[in-house]
């Protein structure tokens, strides 16, 4: 059976960065981990993608370095996959391939940048510095409060106010809020909540947990108004005017 791939993302400043490095030729992966080597960052070198999917679903990720042509597969697929499930974890591609097609072909795919074959390993340090420190202060922005209405969700702290009243939430509870609300207007799929939701390598989980969880939750925040099912696909947190 195939392994759902579940990614952990990076958890911003006090946190030593993970870049992971998907490169087949041998000697071009050891000059980008060399050059690439920093205080406070960890780098992880693959040659090929079971190896770079098995390190996603061991660790952290803040950045990744993708060759699009690889042994057993293309990097490209794996690019929809991971922005599939992780749309905040940057993604470099390298290549060799440079036309116009193949360039638009990477970014609308998700790509955050595009890189072609032979760089400077000076530029592309600047480059990847330059994508990280623009990571880190999305992080830091994204653990200010959400204030929704009379919601204020405060996922750094740890506290969730509904109106005057503070509301207790579950480790799961507060999963499944924080994805609801930082993807508010958009129908999150059942599947997709289960397999970001629970994480612990289970192989089946009853679907029916997820609607306990979500019943608990509208309860718990007197949010049926804003919490909407949407029959058949999934649920949503419905955007308002905010």
């Amino acid at each position: 059976m195939e392994q759902t791939l579940v990614i952990f993302r990076s958890q911003g400043a006090g946190y030593m960065e993970q870049l992971l490095i998907v490169e087949d030729d041998t000697g071009l992966n050891q000059g980008l981990s060399k050059a690439l080597k920093a205080d406070n960052r960890q780098i992880i070198s693959c040659q090929d993608l079971k190896t770079a999917k098995e390190q996603l679903l061991c660790g952290r990720v803040s950045l990744i370095l993708l060759d699009i042509n690889l042994p057993d597969g293309s990097g490209l697929d794996f690019l929809r996959e991971i922005k599939e499930k992780a749309s905040d974890i940057p993604v470099i591609l390298l290549t060799a391939n440079d036309t116009d097609m193949d360039i638009v072909d990477g970014l609308e795919r998700g790509a955050d940048d595009y890189i072609t074959k032979p760089f400077s390993l000076s530029v592309l340090r600047a480059r990847v510095n330059a994508r990280l420190r623009k990571q880190t202060a999305s992080h830091k922005n994204a653990d200010a409060p959400i204030h929704i209405d009379h919601f204020c969700f405060d996922f750094g702290a740890m506290t969730f106010w509904a109106g005057d009243s503070k509301v207790e939430l579950s480790k799961t509870e507060q999963k499944l809020l924080h994805l609801l609300v930082e993807n508010r207007g958009r129908t999150m799929t059942r599947g997709d909540l289960v397999d970001r939701i629970w994480t612990d390598g289970a192989e089946y989980v009853d679907e029916n947990a997820l609607s306990v969880a979500m019943k608990r939750l509208r309860d718990k925040l007197g949010a049926q108004d804003y919490i909407k099912t949407v029959y058949g696909i999934g649920y949503s947190w419905v955007k308002k005017d905010e």
